[in-house]
C-alpha cells in the first residue's frame, strides 16, 4: 500500500515499505493504471449547465387573490444559472380574486441587495394599463418620478382593480359641471385633456398677462373641481421643471394665444411666449404640472421694427409657426424642440405695435393653417411702424417663403381704424378649403373679407357675421368636421353681445339647422360669457367654451344649448400591454365592452353612438347601442388589431345617474392571463454575489398579499473563477530525508538514470496552486497511481494566491513509470450542484535501470 505525506509530516524509511510497495506495483500493473510515458492529456471540457428554474406560485387561502413571482434571464435567455452583470426581468402576475365592484390595489415589491446584489434598471418599470407607477430609495416614501439606480422598491398602484384585471375603464364624461366653472381669471380658450386617471380636464392660460403674475389654472370636468397639484393658478416659467406659486413667472402671454398639442408627446402642449429678451414657444406638461421648457425663436429688440410679441401658434408638416410683431414668421421643429433652419423667414405681413422698446406690446391678428400653408392677419395700429388697414399673408412652408401670388401683404379692411383678432379658413359644400377670410370691426357690424388660396380676390364668405350688432368682436371659430359635414362656430362678444356663438354650416352654405342665430348663454353666469374659443371635445361632441369673463362652460353643438347634456367616455385596450415578460399566448381574444353604473333609459339611444376602431382612427366597427349596455367585440380579431379604441357618445335625457356617489363608465375587456408588473435588475459583479432573490407584496379587496420567493443562483463569471494548476514532480535525491516536506530534493520531472535502481522507492511531490481573484472550494487530489494521496490529502479550500503541496511515495518495479495527477475543485461562492472542474493533468517519471537500456539506441550505444 501507499500513503500520502502532507506537509508536517516525515516520509517512511523505504526498507519498511518495500514489500507493500511491490505488491502494490504489481496490482497497478494489473489494472492497468499504470501508463507508458506519453504527453500530457487535455483538461475534461466544461459540463454544461443547467436548466433555468421557475418561481412557484404562492400557496393561498380560497377567495384570497394571488400574488405569482417569477423571473427571466435577459442578458442570457434560458440561462440558469445567471452571470455576474447579466440583466434579470422580474414579473409578478396578480390574480385578483375579489368579488365586488372595483377596489384599491397595491402592488410592492422591495429589491432584495438593492445597489449591491442587484441595481434596479432605470426606465425598466412596467405597470399593467390603468396601474400608476411610484418609486422609492427608501421603502417609505414613494414618488411618480423614477429615481433611477437608486431605487430600492418599486409600486403599482390601482384605485379600482376588478375581478378579471384583464380591463380597461374610463368614467362617463358628467354634463353638468362644465358649466359653469370658475377659472379665477381672464381665460382666452380651454385646452381639453383626458388624463391618464380617465379624468377629463379642462386647462386655461390668461391672455395678454404676465411676466410675474400666475397664468394657468385647471378645472377637471370629470369632478367639478379645480385638478390636484393645485393651489391654482399658478405661474409660467422658461426654466423646466414643476409649476411653481406665486407671482414668480418669467413669461408674458399675447392677445389672441393658439396652442398646439404635441401628437407624439400626449399632454404636452406649445403656448406662444414672450419673455424679456426674446419671443418663442413655451411648453407646458399638463400631466406633470410642470413647465417643460422654452425656445427662443426672435430677440426682441431691434430697429426699425421690434418684435415685442407674437400671434400663433399652428402646426402643420412637423412644425410649429407663429407670426412675430414684425410680421415675420417664426418656426419651431416639434421632434426636436429647436428652431427650423433658417428661421425667422421673410416678413408675410405689415408689423404692427413693433415700436423698438415696447417689449410685451400685443400684436393684433390671428394665424391659421389652409391648405398646408400658414396664414396670418395683421391690423397696425398705434405703437406700430406702419399704419393701414388689416391685411392678410402667407407662408408656403414647402418652399420657406412667401406663397406664390402673395408677394406683397393683401388689405383686408375698410381702413386704417378697423382691426381684427381673427382669420379663417372657407369650405365648399365638400368640405375642402377654398380661401382665407378675416372678419373686422370699425364699431359697425363685422365686415368680412376673402381671398382664395392663390391670394386671388374671393366674394366675402357667407358666414352670418354679417347680421351682427355693432360693435361685435369675432374670433378665431372651432372648425368641427363631424357627421359628414363641416362647421365653423365662431365667439362673438361686443357691442349688444354679451357673450354669444354663431355658427355656419358649410356642408350647406347656410347658417346650422336648430342652432340659433346667435346663440346666448343665459344659465352660465347670467350670459355674460364675453366668448373668446371653443374646443370640441370629440367624445362626448360638446363644446367647451371660455371667455373674457373667466368663466368655463358647456354648449350643444347642435342646439346651442348650456350645458351640453352630452356623455361620452373612450377607452383604449392594448392587450399587450397588461404583460411584461416577454412570453407569447397571454392574449385569447377580444370580449366585451359595457357601460356601468348608467341608467340606459336616460339616453337618447337613436341619437347616441358606439364606434370601434384602431387607434390611428380607422373604424373597425359601429355597433348600435342597446339597451343591455353591453357591446360584443368577440368577433375582432386581436391578432390582427392588437389594440382597438371604443368611444360611447351618449344623448342624454337626463342627469340623474351622476353627481353623488354615481360614476358611471365604460369598460372594455378581453380573455387572458392575468396581468404583470415587471422591473429589471442587473447583477452584481462582485465574486461574492451567489443569489439574487425577489418577492412582492401588496394588498386589495381580499386583504393583505404575498409572492413566492423567487432565487436566481448567480454563477462565478470568468472574472470570478479560480486558476488552479497541478504540478506533479519526483524526487531526484538519493537521500530519503531530501525528499520528505519542505525537503530541498532537488525535485524534477523525471528521476535521474539509475537513482532507483531496478527495484526502489519513489518520492513525489505534487503542488496545487490557486492563481486566482477567488477562492477553490471542495479541492480534491486525483492521482490514481498512489490512491492515498486523495485520502491523505482530504478535501481543502484552496485560497486566492496560494498554494498547498502534497507528498507521496511508491515502490516502483523495474519499468519506467509515469505518475500524473490532476486536482477537482468549484468555484467559490458556486450555486448548489454546480459540477465540479478538473485541472490539466500533470506528470512525472520514474526512471528505473531499465531506463539506461531504453536510451541505448538499436546499436547498443548509448543514446
Amino acid at each position: 500500500m501507499t500513503r500520502t505525506l502532507l506537509s508536517g509530516t516525515r516520509p517512511r524509511p523505504p526498507l519498511r515499505r518495500a514489500a507493500v510497495a511491490v505488491g502494490a506495483a504489481l496490482l497497478a500493473i494489473a489494472a492497468g493504471s499504470v501508463q507508458p510515458v506519453v504527453a500530457d492529456a487535455t483538461a475534461p471540457a466544461d459540463t454544461p449547465r443547467p436548466a433555468a428554474a421557475h418561481g412557484a406560485a404562492a400557496a393561498d387561502a380560497p377567495g384570497t387573490s394571488v400574488l405569482t413571482k417569477s423571473a427571466g434571464d435577459i442578458t442570457h435567455p434560458g440561462q440558469s444559472p445567471a452571470d455576474h452583470g447579466d440583466t434579470v426581468n422580474w414579473t409578478v402576475g396578480y390574480h385578483n380574486a375579489g368579488t365586488g365592484g372595483p377596489a384599491p390595489a397595491v402592488i410592492t415589491d422591495h429589491l432584495q441587495g438593492a445597489g449591491a446584489a442587484q441595481t434596479y434598471v432605470p426606465g425598466s418599470l412596467s405597470v399593467p394599463p390603468g396601474w400608476t407607477p411610484s418609486w422609492s430609495t427608501d421603502g417609505t416614501t414613494f414618488g411618480p418620478t423614477d429615481q433611477g439606480a437608486a431605487t430600492t422598491d418599486v409600486r403599482a398602484s390601482n384605485p379600482g382593480a376588478t375581478g378579471n384585471g384583464t380591463e380597461v375603464r374610463a368614467d362617463l364624461l358628467p354634463p353638468v359641471q362644465a358649466a359653469p366653472r370658475s377659472t379665477g381669471g381672464d381665460g382666452f380658450s380651454p385646452i381639453l385633456y383626458r388624463a391618464a386617471s380617465g379624468d377629463v380636464e379642462a386647462w386655461n392660460i390668461y391672455h395678454h398677462t404676465g411676466p410675474a403674475a400666475p397664468l394657468v389654472v385647471c378645472n377637471d370636468l370629470s369632478s367639478g373641481q379645480p385638478c390636484p397639484g393645485g393651489p391654482w393658478p399658478r405661474p409660467l416659467n422658461t426654466t423646466a421643471g414643476p409649476l411653481g406659486s406665486g407671482s414668480t413667472g418669467d413669461v408674458f402671454t399675447p392677445l389672441t394665444p393658439q396652442y398646439v398639442l404635441d401628437p407624439g408627446r400626449p399632454g404636452i402642449v406649445y403656448y406662444p411666449a414672450v419673455t424679456a429678451g426674446s419671443v418663442g414657444v413655451g411648453c407646458l406638461d399638463l400631466a406633470a404640472r410642470a413647465n417643460c421648457g422654452f425656445v427662443s425663436l426672435l430677440a426682441s429688440g431691434g430697429t426699425p421694427s421690434g418684435a415685442n410679441g407674437l400671434a400663433g401658434l399652428v402646426t402643420t408638416g412637423g412644425d410649429v409657426y407663429g407670426v412675430a410683431s414684425t410680421g415675420q414668421v417664426l418656426c419651431m421643429d416639434l421632434a426636436t424642440r429647436a428652431p427650423c433652419a433658417g428661421q425667422p423667414f421673410a416678413a408675410i405681413v405689415p408689423p404692427n405695435h413693433d415700436l423698438p422698446g415696447n417689449t410685451y406690446a400685443l400684436y393684433q391678428g390671428a394665424t391659421v393653417v389652409a391648405d398646408g400653408k400658414v396664414f396670418a392677419s395683421s391690423a397696425p395700429q398705434a405703437a406700430s411702424t406702419v399704419s393701414g388697414p388689416p391685411a392678410l399673408g402667407c407662408f408656403d412652408p414647402a418652399t420657406a417663403a412667401v406663397c406664390a401670388g402673395w408677394t406683397t401683404p393683401h388689405p383686408a379692411g375698410p381702413s386704417a381704424s378697423a382691426y381684427t383678432y381673427n382669420v379663417f379658413a372657407a369650405y365648399d359644400t365638400a368640405g375642402h378649403v377654398t380661401g382665407v377670410c378675416t372678419a373686422d370691426t370699425t364699431g359697425g357690424a363685422p365686415d368680412t373679407t376673402c381671398y382664395g388660396l392663390d391670394g386671388s380676390a374671393q366674394p366675402p364668405a357667407a358666414t352670418g357675421l354679417g347680421s351682427l350688432s355693432a360693435g361685435a368682436l369675432v374670433f378665431n371659430p372651432e372648425v368641427v368636421t363631424a357627421d359628414g359635414g363641416t362647421r365653423s362656430y365662431f365667439p362673438v362678444w361686443g357691442g349688444a353681445l354679451p357673450g354669444n356663438t354663431v355658427c355656419w354650416d358649410w356642408t350647406y352654405g347656410r347658417p346650422c339647422a336648430g342652432f340659433p342665430t346667435a346663440a346666448g348663454h343665459p344659465n352660465v353666469n347670467g350670459g355674460a360669457t364675453r366668448d373668446y374659443g371653443y374646443t370640441y371635445d370629440t367624445t362626448t361632441r360638446c363644446l367647451i367654451g371660455l371667455g373674457d369673463a373667466g368663466v368655463l362652460f358647456s354648449m350643444d353643438p347642435a342646439t346651442g344649448a348650456s350645458p351640453c347634456l352630452h356623455s361620452g367616455a373612450s377607452v383604449t385596450l392594448r392587450p399587450g400591454a397588461f404583460y411584461c415578460d416577454g412570453a407569447p399566448g397571454h392574449v385569447q381574444g377580444y370580449t366585451q365592452a359595457r357601460l356601468e353604473n348608467f341608467d340606459l333609459s336616460h339616453a337618447d339611444l337613436t341619437a347616441s353612438t358606439v364606434t370601434v376602431s384602431d387607434p390611428d382612427g380607422g373604424v373597425v366597427a359601429a355597433p348600435p347601442l342597446t339597451s343591455s349596455g353591453v357591446i360584443d367585440l368577440s368577433g375582432i380579431s386581436a391578432a390582427a388589431h392588437p389594440a382597438l379604441t371604443v368611444t360611447v357618445r351618449l344623448v342624454l335625457t337626463g342627469t340623474g345617474d351622476f353627481g353623488g356617489t354615481g360614476h358611471p363608465a365604460l369598460t372594455a375587456s378581453f380573455q387572458g392571463d392575468d396581468p404583470q408588473v415587471c422591473l429589471r435588475t442587473v447583477v452584481g459583479t462582485d465574486c461574492t454575489i451567489a443569489q439574487v432573490a425577489d418577492q412582492a407584496t401588496g394588498s386589495d379587496s381580499t386583504g393583505a398579499l404575498t409572492s413566492n420567493t423567487v432565487s436566481l443562483e448567480v454563477a462565478p463569471g470568468a472574472a470570478c473563477q479560480p486558476h488552479v494548476s497541478v504540478n506533479k514532480e519526483i524526487c531526484a535525491s538519493t537521500s530519503w530525508h531530501a525528499c520528505g516536506p519542505g525537503g530541498p530534493g532537488p525535485w524534477a520531472k523525471t528521476s535521474p538514470v539509475g537513482l532507483l535502481q531496478l527495484l526502489g522507492t519513489a518520492y513525489w511531490r505534487i503542488t496545487v496552486t490557486n492563481d486566482g481573484p477567488v477562492d477553490a472550494v471542495d479541492v480534491t487530489v486525483n492521482d490514481p497511481t498512489t490512491p492515498e494521496c486523495r485520502s491523505e490529502a482530504g478535501t481543502f479550500t484552496l485560497a486566492a494566491g496560494t498554494s498547498r503541496q502534497v507528498y507521496c511515495d511508491s515502490f516502483v518495479l523495474a519499468l519506467p513509470l509515469k505518475n500524473t495527477a490532476t486536482a477537482t475543485f468549484t468555484p467559490a461562492h458556486s450555486p448548489h450542484g454546480t459540477c465540479p472542474t478538473v485541472t490539466a493533468p500533470s506528470s512525472a517519471v520514474a526512471c528505473s535501470l531499465l531506463c539506461i537500456l531504453t536510451k541505448n539506441d538499436r546499436t547498443g550505444h548509448p543514446a
